[in-house]
């Protein structure tokens, strides 16, 4: 019996090794024999794993890199960097602590995507993003997006195929091992076939990020707005989409949150004179939403748009004019029957200014900031970093961190209450900032928040701006308890 209990345990702490491995986690907390129905212990992650696409192919673009893991400055040993995404890479970031940022800069169109690791206590939390300056020609703009842990899933609403607008899904394989992906588009017919089949099989090398043009995979076909969808047959990548338009200007469309009922796209500009909404329902149903916007003083539904109705496996969309009027605010969607719950992806096509002096930015549906949350590359500049809060069925209690900057300043922190249904805007920068720093949102009491940072650096007239949601860094993962369990032995 002795030999038949020691082999049960053995099994069980393989298991348990297994998923720790896979979860990145460090040892788990001591077993507990008899409490089964207890909650597992969250435990911090052990790993953490980012990739960051090409940032541009503008000989002119001027990109910031910044990285942060939040937290208290000390408390233990780990590394995290980012590195070139090729066989040859080099260094492009160093994180050596907790709670400092770390910047870099690169010009023209030679900087590479980048992928990398963190460990030890600078794993739980490590943030990173990257920003890109193109001052004149079709990709003028400021881009930005927050680098993204690999996966083998990703909806895109807002995508494109149309006259006047290049659409890049951008593929980081961080791996030593090819990747193979899928790309499938849906635009407001269903699905847009692929009569060449160069939209699957992609093969990603090892180390190494390819951009495939939309329009490409979809010739003859112009589309404004479709979604498109990234899967992966092997292996597992980092996914972004680039959008350039004509006359407009340029951003990074990042990765829609999971399908789901109800989506929050928050953040959108007090000032937008342009908003689009662009909705999918990928499974077999048609989902009907209710549409309100939440602002500093409640939610609204938009006048004619209180309701959007989406076909099954087809993209919809709707303008909304400046549906903000002045007030910054955040998109709700949810189910207009209850009863009806019918998952959907959703993102925003934001556009700022008028005319020649036009400028675009997209807001994904995103996630809760959970237990935390952080946006790297912040500027001290005045009114440059706007953070926007929105509580979501209930109160809620948050607290915001402003870390240092890379070159200099000290932390600032404040508590904020958001009240349900409402958002709220949040300017805060640490006292005597120098360079780029980063905003944590911390979740203290009440309902969950949705938030977004707006980063705004004018040129010549033109309100150049990227939004970058925040969501729950994973930072925490529960650990089942090790339990000394002999009923499998005996029935």
């Amino acid at each position: 019996m002795k030999q038949r209990a020691s082999l049960t345990l053995a099994a069980a702490a393989a298991a348990l090794a297994a998923f720790a491995g896979a979860a990145h986690l460090t040892a788990p907390a001591a077993p507990v024999a008899d409490d089964r129905k207890a909650a597992a212990p969250r435990m911090p992650v052990e790993r953490s794993a980012l990739v960051c696409p090409a940032p541009s192919s503008s000989d002119i673009a001027e990109t910031t890199y910044a990285a942060i893991t939040p937290g208290a400055v000390g408390g233990g040993s780990g590394s995290a960097r980012l590195l070139g995404a090729t066989k040859e890479a080099k260094p492009v970031l160093e994180l050596k602590e907790r709670g400092k940022p770390v910047g870099a800069t690169a010009s023209g169109a030679e900087a590479p995507g980048l992928a990398g690791t963190a460990d030890g206590v600078l794993a739980p939390g490590w943030t990173a993003q990257q920003t890109t300056k193109v001052s004149v020609g079709r990709a003028r703009g400021l881009l930005g997006v927050g680098c993204t842990a690999p996966g083998t899933d990703f909806w895109f609403p807002g995508a494109s195929t149309a006259k006047g607008r290049e659409d890049y899904v951008h593929l980081t394989n961080p791996d030593d091992t090819a990747a193979v992906i899928d790309v499938k588009m849906f635009g407001p017919d269903g699905v847009v076939k692929d009569e060449t089949g160069v939209s699957e099989n992609i093969r990603i090398d090892p180390r190494s990020t390819k951009a495939i043009s939309l329009a490409s995979l979809a010739p003859g076909k112009e589309l404004a707005d479709v979604t498109a969808h990234v899967t992966t047959r092997a292996g597992r990548v980092g996914a972004s989409l680039q959008v350039g338009e004509e006359g407009v200007g340029a951003d990074w469309l990042p990765a829609s949150a999971d399908p789901a009922a109800a989506q929050v796209l928050p953040g959108i500009p007090a000032d937008a004179t342009s908003v689009k909404l662009i909705a999918f329902a990928p499974g077999e149903e048609d989902a009907d939403l209710s549409v309100k916007l939440a602002g500093p003083n409640g939610s609204i539904s938009p006048a004619g748009t209180e309701q959007l109705h989406v076909k099954a496996g087809m993209t919809a969309s709707v303008d909304l004019g400046d549906v903000t009027r002045g007030e910054a605010g955040s998109l709700l969607l949810a189910p207009a029957d209850p009863k009806k719950a019918v998952p959907v992806v959703a993102a925003l096509r934001v556009v700022r200014g008028s005319g020649a002096k036009q400028e675009l930015a997209f807001v994904p549906s995103a996630g809760p900031v959970g237990a935390r949350a952080t946006v790297a590359d912040n500027r001290a500049d005045e009114n440059a970093s706007v953070l926007s809060l929105t509580a979501v069925g209930a109160d809620a209690k948050v607290k915001v961190t402003a870390s240092p900057g890379t070159e200099a300043g000290e932390q600032a922190s404040k508590e904020v209450t958001v009240k349900a249904g409402t958002t709220q805007t949040v300017p805060l920068a640490p006292a005597g900032a120098k360079g780029a720093y980063a905003l944590t949102v911390e979740t203290l009491s009440g309902g969950p928040v949705h938030a977004a940072r707006t980063l705004t650096l004018p040129h010549e007239g033109v309100v150049m701006f990227t939004v970058q949601t925040l969501s729950d860094d994973r930072g925490t993962v529960p650990v089942p308890k090790a339990v000394q369990d002999l009923s499998v032995l005996t029935g």
